[in-house]
């Protein structure tokens, strides 16, 4: 039980060190309040440049916040309600993400339900 406890507690670490700083947060709070993918063209302006607009979103990614997949020249992103779980199980905060997080009726399609045409973010060179 201590050894669960352990590893809870570090993922909620990891969770709030991703998110503690304001633009990755921003962003997450955008795009977990949408009700379905949001392109990245519509997050709005973050003051600051494209490149470090993308280089959050990849942490945010790489953290397991939210998810994303191309569609043509676009990227739409989406939350994953179930990456806050570790905070949630610990009851650091009694919000439910499910409030501002997509259902899963409106979530993008799994991998293998995509058209061809729609291209996993971070896949190949152009990512």
């Amino acid at each position: 039980m201590n050894q669960l406890v352990n590893s809870l507690e570090l993922r909620a670490a990891e969770i709030f060190k991703v998110l503690g700083d304001p633009v990755r947060f921003r962003l997450h709070l955008r795009i977990a309040g949408s009700r379905a993918a949001i392109c990245v063209c519509d997050l709005g302006e973050l003051g600051v440049s494209q490149p470090t607009v993308s280089h959050h979103l990849r942490k945010l990614r790489e953290a397991g916040l939210v998810d994303c997949e191309r569609r043509g020249t676009w990227v739409y992103y989406w939350a994953l309600p179930e990456a806050l779980e570790p905070v949630q199980e610990l009851g650091l905060f009694s919000w439910s993400p499910a409030t501002a997080i997509p259902s899963a009726s409106s979530a993008p399609p799994q991998a293998a339900q995509r058209p061809n045409l729609l291209k996993r973010c971070g896949d190949g060179p152009d990512a």
